[in-house]
Order: C-alpha cells, then structure tokens, then sequence
C-alpha cells in the first residue's frame, strides 16, 4: 500500500517507540486516499457540545482536513431511536461518538471496521485494553476507533476532610468505610445532617450504575461476558469456590452505607441528589467521572475541592476503575463513509486527543499520549492515571440496567430478597435484556 504524504508526517512527527503502531494504523486506514478529500463529516455524540467545539476548533488550527467536521450532541436516553429514524430515512450522520454502554443496543446499526483495515496488533498496540469493549464479534473487526477515557474517580471536599484532620483522601474502601464516625453527622434522630459519601441507594446516587459496576469489577466479577459463538452471558459474582461470594460482598458493602443500624450509616434515600449535596458542601466524599470536574468547579466556585483515584479494595493486587470509553463509529448508510472514517483516524492521532482531553476534561484512549510525561494540570492526571486501568462491560441500554440494578438494590434495602436472591434475579434479568 502506497504510503501518504500525511503517514510520512505522522511517522515524522510522533516518537519511534511510541508510534510503531500508530503508523500502521494510518498505512492501513488511508486506503490509498487523502486526508485533504474529508470533506464534510457530521457527528452525532452524548459528549457535551460546547466542549467538542472548543476541541475541534483548536485541532483545525493544526490541520485544515478537519475544518468540514462538524460536532452534533444527543441525547444519551434518545440516540438510538434518532439514529434508527435518520437511517431509515437516509440521512444518518457520518460517525457517532458512542461509549461501550451503547454498543449492544446499537451494534445493528453500525458497519464495523474490518480487521483488513485496522487489525488486532494495531489497534491493541495503540489504545488502552478497556478499548477493546469494542470488538465486533465473529472476527468481523471493531465498531469504532477509540478516542477518549472517561474514568470513575473520587472527589473530596477538602475544607471538611481538613478540618476533621484527614490529610489525604482514603486510597481502600477499608480505609474509606474507617472515617463514617469521624465525619458523618448524625442528629440525636438518625437524621443526617452531614454525610461521608453517598452510597447505600441507587435514584438519589449520582453513577449509581458505574459504581456498582467498579465495584464488582474490582472484586474479580466480569459482570458480562461474551462467547465465541458471540452469545452474551451475564455473571453478578453469586457462586464461589470458598468463602462468601463476591457478588453477595459487593451487595453487602454498598448496601451498607444506607443501614441506620451500622456504623457505616451515611447516606439514605430522602436526601438529595448525590451531587447536588456535594456541590452543596453537605458531603465530604462523591464518586464521580473525571469529566465532572469542569461542571463541579462552574457550578460553585466556592467549592475546594480536589480529584483522587478510586478507591480500591485493600488486597487488591491490580487496580480498577470504570471507565467509559468513548469510540466514533461508522453507522450503517453514512453518506460519506469515508470521509467519516479518515476524519476517525485523524482525531485519533495523539496531537488531536491531547486537544481534545484539555477541552472535554477526559483521558485520551491514545496509550501513546497516556505515556508520555504525567499533565502538569493535577486533575488530567489522575484521569490520565486511571483511564490506563479503566474497565467496562457490554450492557444493555443504560435506561435498562438502572431499571435492573435499581431494584436489585431496593430489593436489598427493603429487606424483600435476601442478598443471593436479588443477584440471582438481577442477572436473569440483565441476561434477557442480552439476549433481545
């Protein structure tokens, strides 16, 4: 294959180490054409846009290909359907910049990238492992070309966490339950008027799904799985080979934050939103994705606070956090299919993701960028840190595993199942909603 003036530049530009498989990447996606014959590509993203626009500006001032590429954002609860309508009707957008979370239920409506054009070694060689989530089944490629890591961390109220003489944020989930009595505040009838951390529920916890999510991955639970013969299996950590299984541990540890007959009591379902409380400085202690930090700090100045990574069990040999990564993928009927899939490649460069997680507040999916020197901005680089460690899984609709997971925890809380029974029943449920 005939290599482009662009490639000859990029195998220039980027270190020799770090670009090997970049290089490959755009020897194999250039097909032979131009980066000048973009063109006009729309995108259809649950990112915000205010955001994408500041990053697309900036990379337009380092490459001119990309001044027709114009960012669109949707609605996370109504691109799928909005997809399905454009594609019915002919005008579906060029590419759509989707997480792991909405690969399932728009799989049938994406054309993958072959392996003949981006195959296993490229890409594993140049994003982070959670970039995987995105392989398509039976071999026939992947669903999208990586582009940034929204990883689940922990933000800390620094004036409260001071003045309780705490100095740094808890690094285990031991460490974290240890501060309950010291920092919650409790009145003489339960009520609480000062919490550590909101966890325990699930409507008024602010990523109630990721976290649930981190914690069972954290505890060696895959939550789902997929075979060769690309059926979708789901595993919630009920059976064990000793011991107390670790889905009924996971259950048993978040559920306990929200027992007003526990020392660990912080948290209950009539106060306000997680995050909400923590922007009200009512909360030491909120678990969010690293994204947040620009909204955080917009929507009360006033706030010290600071971004930590997530906390991890205490005999955990490997860390892990959730990410969400985030991929553009080709749907089916794009008009400028092609345009869409070189403007793709281009904004997966490590120059154009730096730009694009200095403007958004997420890691790059580049392992290339997440190599290089730590950010000098302290908040990049914890993200940068834990997008390297993130993991996910294929779910159904976002909508859908709330609706599950909701009530695997209500059932918990009200005492109506026992811990064993509303796992059981959630992973029946999480496996039909697979199987649609």
């Amino acid at each position: 294959m005939k290599i482009s003036l662009f490639q000859g530049v990029l195998l220039g530009i980027f270190g020799l180490g770090a670009i090997i498989g970049l290089f490959v990447f755009a020897t194999y996606t250039s097909s032979g054409g131009s980066s000048s014959a973009i063109g006009s590509v729309v995108i259809w993203g649950t990112l915000p846009a205010d955001n994408m626009n500041v990053a697309l500006t900036e990379i337009t001032k380092i490459d001119a290909s990309l001044k027709g590429v114009t960012y669109v954002q949707k609605d996370s609860a109504t691109i799928q359907s909005e997809l399905t309508s454009a594609i019915a009707v002919g005008s579906p957008p060029d590419l759509v910049l989707i997480s792991q979370e909405h690969i399932i239920p728009l799989a049938k409506f994406l054309s993958p990238i072959p392996l003949s054009t981006l195959s296993v070694r490229t890409f594993t060689s140049a994003f982070t492992n959670e970039s995987q989530l995105f392989t398509a089944p039976n071999g026939a490629g992947y669903y999208g070309v990586p582009f940034l890591v929204d990883p689940l961390v922990l933000f800390t109220n620094k004036t409260i966490l001071a003045s309780d003489g705490i100095a740094t944020p808890p690094s285990t989930w031991e460490a974290l339950t240890g501060l309950v009595p010291s920092v919650a505040q409790l009145s003489s009838s339960q009520k609480i008027i000062r919490g550590l951390i909101a966890l325990g529920t699930y409507t008024n916890v602010h990523n109630a799904r990721a976290i649930l999510s981190a914690l069972f991955q954290q505890t060696g639970v895959p939550v789902s799985t997929v075979s060769a013969n690309s059926l979708y299996s789901v595993d919630l950590g009920i059976s064990s080979g000793g011991g107390v299984p670790p889905g009924q541990a996971v259950l048993r540890f978040y559920t306990q934050f929200a027992d007003s007959s526990k020392v660990s009591y912080t948290w209950n379902s009539s106060l306000p939103d997680s995050q909400s409380a923590f922007l009200a400085g009512d909360l030491a202690l909120y678990l969010g994705f690293a994204s947040e930090s620009r909204f955080l700090r917009q929507a009360n100045p006033n706030l010290d606070f600071d971004m930590a990574p997530l906390p991890q069990p205490a005999t955990a040999n490997l860390k892990s956090t959730y990410g969400l990564v985030y991929a553009f993928a080709i749907p089916r009927g794009a008009v400028n299919s092609t345009g869409g899939y070189e403007a793709a490649v281009l904004l997966s460069n490590s120059t154009e993701q730096a730009i694009a997680s200095a403007a958004t507040g997420l890691a790059p999916a580049s392992l290339a960028v997440l190599g290089q020197a730590s950010p000098s901005d302290p908040f990049a680089a914890v993200a940068y840190q834990s997008a390297l460690y993130a993991q996910g899984w294929l779910s159904p609709s976002p909508f859908d595993t709330d609706k599950v997971f909701s009530g695997m925890i209500t059932d918990v809380n009200s005492g109506r199942l026992t811990l064993d029974s509303a796992l059981a029943y959630a992973e029946r449920a999480l496996a039909a909603l697979l199987q649609q």
